[in-house]
C-alpha cells in the first residue's frame, strides 16, 4: 500500500510540475525581453532628451555608459544575493526595481532621468547574471535550447525598442518620457508572471551538495574563468563601440543619417537567428572550438569591409559584424553553463565575466573615440577592433576546450 501511495504521490508531483514549468518558461522569456529594451529604447531619443532638458552632449551620452557601469559594479554581487535570498526571489526583487527605475526615469526631470537609469542598470545586471544559471538549474538537459529562446527574446525586444521609440514618442502628449515609460508595462507584466516561482523554488540535490564547496572557490584565480571572462568582455567591447560610433562612420562614408541608422538595425536583426541556433549547436558539442572560428572571420571581413570596401556592400559588412558578435555572445552565455559543474559555479562565473566584460564595454567607445580624436581618422580605431577580434580568437580557443573552471 505504501508503494502505491508513493507512486501516486510521485505521479501527482509530475502533473503539478507541468504548469509550473510552463510558467517558468514564460517567465524566462519575459525576463529576457526586459534585459535590453529599457536600454536600447534610449538611443533614438537622445537628441529629444538633450534638447528638452537642456543638457550637454556629454551628459546625454552618459545615459548609455551609466547602465554598463552599473552592470560592472553589481554583477560580482549578484551570486551572493542569490545565495542569500534565493535565485527566484532575487530576480523578483530585480524586476520590481526595474519597474520603479523605469517609472522614475520617465518623470521628466534631469535628476530623475539619471537616478532611474542607474536603478534600471542595477536591476538588469542581476537578470544578466542569474538567468544563465537559472536555466542550468532548471533545464540541465536543454541548456542550449532555453539559452537560445531567452537570447532571441532579449535581442528581438531590444531591436524592436530601438525601432518604435520615435513613433511612440510622436503620439499625442507622450514625448520621450512616455516612450521610455511604456516599457514599465512590460516589466510589470513580468512581475506578475514571475510570482508563482516564489511559492516553491525548484531544488537540485547536486547543487545543495556543492553549495558550500562553491562558496570557497575563487574563480578569479582560475585561468579558464579568465579566458571566458575576456571572451565575453572583448565581445562587449566591440558591440558597444560599434553601436556608439558606426552611424557616424557610415555618414562619413556617404550614407545619410537615416540610412546609417538602418544599417545599425540590420546588424542587430542579424543577431536574432544566430542567438537561437548557436546555443543549440554548442550544447550538442563537447568542444566548442570550431564555433569560435567563423565569428572571428566574420568580424575580420566586416570591419575590413567598412574600412576599405565598397559602399554598396555596407549592408553585407554590417550583417557579418552582427553575426560575429551575436555568435560570440551566445557562446559566452553557454560557457557559463558548459564550463561549470553546478548552478552556483555558473552564477559565480556569470557574475565575474559580466562584471569585467561590461567594464570593458564602457571603456570601448571612449577609447575608440579618443583614438579618432588623436589620429583624425577612423583607420586606427577600426584596426584596433581587428586586434580585439584576434584576441577573441586566442581566448576563445581556450574557452571552447572541454573542461571545467574548477579543474587545475
Amino acid at each position: 500500500m505504501g508503494i502505491h501511495q508513493a507512486a501516486n504521490q510521485l505521479e501527482q508531483t509530475k502533473i503539478d510540475l507541468k504548469p509550473r514549468i510552463g510558467l517558468l518558461i514564460i517567465g524566462i522569456i519575459l525576463i529576457g525581453a526586459n534585459l535590453r529594451a529599457p536600454l536600447t529604447s534610449v538611443g533614438p531619443l537622445v537628441t529629444s532628451i538633450r534638447d528638452n532638458l537642456g543638457i550637454s552632449n556629454t551628459l546625454s551620452g552618459s545615459l548609455t555608459t551609466l547602465p554598463l557601469l552599473a552592470f560592472a559594479l553589481l554583477s560580482p554581487f549578484a551570486p551572493k544575493l542569490a545565495r542569500r535570498f534565493g535565485m527566484e526571489l532575487t530576480l523578483f526583487i530585480s524586476l520590481i526595481l526595474l519597474t520603479v527605475g523605469i517609472g522614475i526615469r520617465s518623470i521628466g526631470g534631469v535628476t530623475t532621468l539619471f537616478l532611474g537609469t542607474i536603478l534600471i542598470g542595477l536591476a538588469i545586471a542581476i537578470g544578466n547574471v542569474l538567468l544563465p544559471s537559472l536555466i542550468k538549474h532548471n533545464f540541465a538537459r536543454n541548456i542550449g535550447l532555453m539559452t537560445g529562446i531567452y537570447a532571441v527574446s532579449m535581442n528581438l525586444c531590444g531591436a524592436t525598442a530601438s525601432g518604435i521609440s520615435i513613433p511612440i514618442s510622436s503620439l499625442s502628449g507622450l514625448g520621450w518620457a512616455g516612450a521610455l515609460g511604456c516599457w514599465g508595462i512590460l516589466s510589470l507584466i513580468t512581475v506578475f508572471f514571475w510570482m508563482p516561482q516564489l511559492k516553491k523554488p525548484f531544488k537540485s540535490d547536486k547543487d545543495e551538495q556543492t553549495a558550500q564547496k562553491v562558496k570557497n572557490i575563487n574563480l578569479w584565480r582560475s585561468g579558464l574563468a579568465w579566458q571566458i571572462t575576456l571572451f565575453m568582455g572583448l565581445q562587449s567591447f566591440i558591440f558597444y563601440t560599434v553601436i556608439t560610433w558606426m552611424p557616424e562612420i557610415l555618414e562619413q562614408k556617404g550614407l545619410n543619417a537615416d540610412e546609417a541608422g538602418w544599417m545599425l538595425s540590420i546588424m542587430q536583426l542579424a543577431v536574432i537567428p544566430i542567438t537561437f541556433i548557436v546555443p543549440i549547436l554548442a550544447g550538442r558539442l563537447q568542444s566548442q572550438r570550431l564555433l569560435v572560428v567563423p565569428p572571428v572571420i566574420f568580424l575580420f571581413v566586416g570591419i575590413f569591409g567598412i574600412l576599405y570596401g565598397s559602399t554598396q556592400l555596407i549592408p553585407v559588412y554590417m550583417i557579418l559584424i552582427g553575426v560575429g558578435v551575436g555568435t560570440i555572445f551566445s557562446l559566452s552565455m553557454m560557457f557559463f553553463s558548459l564550463r561549470t559543474q553546478s548552478t552556483h559555479e555558473a552564477t559565480e562565473l556569470s557574475g565575474m565575466a559580466q562584471s569585467f566584460g561590461y567594464l570593458l564595454a564602457a571603456v570601448g567607445p571612449v577609447l575608440f573615440g579618443g583614438l579618432h580624436d588623436i589620429t583624425h581618422s577612423w583607420t586606427i580605431p577600426l584596426l584596433m577592433l581587428i586586434l580585439v577580434s584576434a584576441l577573441i580568437f586566442i581566448v576563445g580557443m581556450r574557452a571552447g576546450k572541454n573542461e571545467y573552471v574548477t579543474t587545475h
